[in-house]
Formats: C-alpha cells, structure tokens, sequence
C-alpha cells in the first residue's frame, strides 16, 4: 500500500514538473501595443503643376480642413490686364488631418496629389504657429516678398499692430530689419519690413 502512495506520489510530481516546463518553453502571445494616434496636426501636400486650387477643393469636399495661401498679381496681355489669385507655394497645400493610415489614403488618392512631405511619405506635422503666421500675415495686407529660406537666427515675436503675435527670425541688411517667417517642411520663407513695429526676443 505505501509503494502504491509513492508510486502515485511519483507520478503527480512528475506530471507537475511536466507543466511546468511546457508553461516555460510554450510560446508566449505577442503583447499588442496600443495604436497612437496623434490629434489634428498641419501637413504640407505637394500636387501636380497648377493643381493646387484644385486638390484643395478636392480635399475640402472629402471633409479635410485646408489652408491655401493666395496672393493678388496683375497680369498684363498685349490687349488687358486682370487680377488673378495665384497660389503663395507653388505646388503645395497644407491639409490639417489625424495621420491615420485611412486619412492617408484619402489625401494621397485625390487627383492631383504627389504625397504627403515627409519621410516615405507619412509626413512631418507643421508647426501649428507657422501656419498661423502665414494666415495672419496674408490677412493684414502687409507687403512682404520671397526670400531664401532662413533656418538660423534670432527668433523674435511682433508686439502690438496688426501683426501682434507673429514669430519669425530677425534678419538684417543694411540696417534694414525684416522679420522672416519660414515654413521648414517645404523651406519656404517670406520676408515682411519690421519698421513700426517692435519686437521682442523668444
């Protein structure tokens, strides 16, 4: 009777260490991380030649909120002259969206579109301030011109007037000073004169 208790006993320490070397060697399930997904961000599209006011349709009728900066030019014919709104970055607009895989989709299979600028096409998010700075500087009617993108410098921030809160990089030549507001994921920059305005240092 005791060699069938030890026996048995035998029996179930063996099975027990069997299940615990299966439960040590059995392949563990995958730890599912969960799926981040950044808020609304600023994203620069790049389309096709003279599509732009197009995409940017094409977009705002798929339920994506655009920005594209126009200016007023004057052209002149041999015959007439009009007043035409041409695109402020050739062959960009900006696009604010989550970047989803399924808004992705969306954006880059509109007519018209090249991609999203950035790294194998994800994008890089734009600074939520310098699509700000471009709006408001396009809404007060201040003059500025094109000038090389500027990456280095003094950043600086317009206080009071109607450009009040606008950032940019404190350029100088001449004694002029000129505020540069840059856009990076495209590198384009905009120059605007700083006389009448003050400035302060970020």
């Amino acid at each position: 009777m005791a060699t069938r208790r030890l026996q048995s006993g035998l029996v179930n320490d063996t099975l027990q260490q069997n299940k615990n070397w299966m439960k040590s060697y059995a392949p563990k399930r995958p730890r599912t991380l969960p799926r981040v997904i950044p808020g609304l961000q600023w994203y620069a599209i790049q389309t096709r030649s003279r599509h732009e006011k197009f995409v940017d349709s094409q977009l705002k009728q798929r339920g994506v909120t655009t920005f594209l900066p126009l200016v007023n030019e004057l052209r002149r014919w041999s015959d007439r002259q009009k007043l035409v709104q041409l695109p402020l970055f050739s062959s960009y607009v900006f696009a604010r969206f989550v970047a989803s895989v399924e808004n992705r989709i969306r954006i880059v299979s509109t007519y018209g579109v090249v991609s999203i600028v950035g790294n194998r096409g994800e994008g890089i998010p734009i600074a939520d301030n310098e699509v700000e700075s471009i709006q408001r500087l396009l809404a007060s009617d201040v003059p500025f011109v094109d000038c090389p993108f500027v990456q280095i410098g003094q950043r600086v921030r317009i206080g009071g007037g109607c450009m009040h809160g606008v950032e940019g990089i404190l350029v100088g030549r001449k004694g002029n000073r000129s505020l540069v507001i840059s856009v990076e994921t495209i590198e384009r920059s905009l120059a605007i004169q700083l006389e009448g305005y003050d400035v302060e240092p970020i």
